[in-house]
């Protein structure tokens, strides 16, 4: 009961019993309380040196108790001046914090774009915005577009949010599926609230915050090079729209790949739009977040289906029978 004046309760058991029996020596004490005379002289040097027990002016070597009045008084007034000396210390250190972030967003661009050409600057921007999200994250995810170490270090944040009533939508590609870090990260994302979806194909690396603050990648091949972030209401809303028309066509984690009247998977479905197009196997296999094994495989099967005699054939092919309409 007295430890948060610093009393240890097995020397507020001895207190007590001195208040009780204020005439009884330490081997009474001992006695009384079934302990030994080790533990209670041990008890008195801590009660001691909290003021709570005086040498006795009866008894040569004895001690005797201070009233509770005056003891505990003290040592409560200790107790809460040191509070109250600490709620100043956190007021000062809030208001240190207020100038930091008032000179930090005082530096920043003021012409609706700032560039952050790091990841720890990328890294350091999220933390700031995921902790001042209110209302919903969103973000576009390629395949490898987040590193593991990026993952893990937003599971704290995106937590918080989650906890705080916040929105977490998120768009990863179809072939998630290989990433076994990012199979994890979801299930464990979906588990406390977050939504996923899928989706054959993904623009770029993309995070959008309460509608007001978009990230992007600088370089949309290379996301270690940096970020720009856009807070110009008109570009930020025009990417907002971007992904919820990709949300609407993605697919919810969990549920089986739909297959068209035509027999065909989203998947191979947007490689005959890359083959159409005029792309190589290579570049399909970019898109795609595939190995180039697996491009091959699915390209050899959609042109024996569609009879072509090239990748681009079987593009056109499949354009012209109105498999690429859905």
């Amino acid at each position: 009961m007295l430890e948060s004046l610093g009393v240890s309760s097995q020397a507020e058991q001895v207190y007590r019993a001195m208040l009780a029996l204020p005439n009884v020596g330490v081997l009474g004490l001992a006695t009384h309380m079934g302990l030994d005379e080790t533990t209670v002289r041990t008890a008195l040097d801590e009660l001691a040196d909290l003021a709570l027990v005086r040498p006795s002016s009866d008894k040569s070597g004895a001690l005797r108790p201070v009233s509770p009045q005056t003891g505990l008084a003290a040592l409560l007034a200790q107790a809460e001046a040191e509070v109250l000396h600490r709620q100043r210390q956190v007021e000062a250190t809030r208001a240190a914090i207020k100038s930091m972030t008032t000179s930090h967003l005082a530096s920043r661009d003021q012409d609706g774009v700032h560039r952050h050409e790091s990841v720890d600057a990328v890294r350091f921007r999220l933390e700031e915005l995921a902790a001042n999200a209110e209302v919903e994250c969103v973000s576009l995810n390629p395949g490898g577009a987040q590193a593991p170490d990026g993952r893990e270090s937003s599971k704290p944040l995106n937590q918080l949010a989650l906890e705080r009533g916040v929105v977490i939508r998120c768009v990863y590609q179809d072939s998630y599926h290989n990433d076994r870090g990012v199979v994890g990260y979801a299930r464990w994302l979906t588990d406390l609230g977050g939504q996923i979806r899928t989706s054959p194909t993904l623009p770029m690396l993309t995070v959008v915050i309460d509608r007001r603050v978009a990230l992007l990648p600088l370089d949309a091949t290379d996301t270690r090079k940096g970020a720009v972030e856009v807070d110009d209401p008109s570009i930020v809303a025009a990417i907002y729209a971007l992904f919820e028309q990709i949300w609407r066509t993605a697919r919810p984690i969990g549920l089986a790949q739909p297959i068209d009247i035509h027999s065909i998977e989203p998947s191979e479905r947007e490689l005959l739009r890359i083959l159409a197009d005029g792309h190589t196997d290579e570049a399909a296999a970019r898109k795609l977040n595939l190995s180039l094994r697996t491009i091959r495989r699915m390209t050899a099967n959609l042109m024996e289906r569609l009879d072509a005699r090239s990748r681009f054939q079987a593009g056109v092919r499949a354009t012209q029978r109105g498999w690429n309409d859905l």
